[in-house]
């Protein structure tokens, strides 16, 4: 009953609040915010969704996770992240879920300086929704798993900051979970049912025509010892994004001597389901329990 009356008033506020920038629902000790704007590139108004914890003390600062949808670059929605958002503030974080510009509009770098400018957000309003700024977690599956590993891999590399109003702020992120996203796009041809079609969307032309560009959105090519923290969760049977591409990125992690855990789920495809699923959320909570809690 309380399940079906929650539903009830998430559909209602979405309709009749969707044109304001700032949505409040309650679901039971969790404050569930929609639509808030953190970036406007090129007059496109990128929205965020942000769950927290309702009560806590006024000096008492949470760890946050910026939770990035997949799609191919060129597909997907924030809103598919709202639960996990809710069950991440739930258990004592500030969690959003953020949309992007997507491909074939807008091709790389265009995500990656959007996921960068969220994170810079966040550090911005730490204040306002007692974000502890040195505790950011991101996680993502797919193109979105990629985003997060791009996240982590070059946290101090600017060319890749372009949010005007917080690009003073440090978009280093603490810790990374990596659902089953590509490393090395050069290697993705022929591997993948659909790279042939998604790539050349999103980097302007295939392994050949755009060779470099391939390589410079890689996350495999930008790791350093300086590299966050990592869990990678990858299935065996993944026909859209080969298993080997999160082998390459453990290793790659592993030689610089950046903390890395891979997590082989035997058997499981692109997007999990039933026990796969659930050994994978409970992965991923327990790692962000150990990295982002003090």
């Amino acid at each position: 009953m309380k399940r079906a009356f929650f539903s009830t008033i998430l559909l209602l506020s979405a309709m009749t609040l969707a044109n304001q920038t700032e949505s409040k629902l309650f679901a039971g000790e969790v404050i569930f915010e929609q639509g808030v704007e953190y970036s406007n590139p090129d007059d496109q108004h990128l929205q965020l969704n942000i769950a927290r914890p309702k009560d806590r003390k006024a000096a008492e600062r949470s760890p946050v996770v910026l939770c990035i949808h997949g799609g191919g670059f060129r597909a997907g929605k924030r809103e598919r992240w709202d639960k996990l958002c809710q069950q991440l503030a739930d258990r004592g974080y500030v969690a959003a879920t953020a949309t992007y510009r997507l491909a074939p509009k807008y091709q790389f770098p265009a995500a990656v300086n959007d996921v960068k400018a969220a994170v810079q957000w966040l550090r911005a309003n730490a204040e306002k929704y007692q974000i502890d700024p040195e505790r950011i977690g991101v996680v993502g599956d797919s193109a979105g798993g990629h985003l997060a590993q791009f996240l982590g891999v070059t946290g101090d590399v600017e060319m890749f900051n372009a949010n005007k109003g917080n690009d003073t702020l440090p978009v280093n992120v603490t810790c990374v979970v990596n659902y089953y996203g590509p490393s090395d796009f050069t290697k993705s041809y022929g591997k993948s049912v659909d790279a042939a079609e998604v790539l050349p969307l999103w980097l302007g032309g295939d392994a050949v025509k755009e060779h470099r560009r391939h390589i410079v959105a890689s996350p495999l090519y930008w790791v350093t010892p300086n590299a966050a923290p990592t869990l990678l969760i990858h299935g065996t049977e993944d026909k859209y994004v080969a298993h080997e591409q999160a082998v390459w990125m453990h290793d790659k992690l592993k030689a610089a001597d950046v903390e890395v855990e891979l997590l082989t789920l035997q058997g499981a495809g692109h997007g999990f389901k039933g026990a796969d699923a659930d050994q994978a959320e409970k992965a991923m909570l327990d790692f962000f329990d150990r990295k982002l809690k003090k």
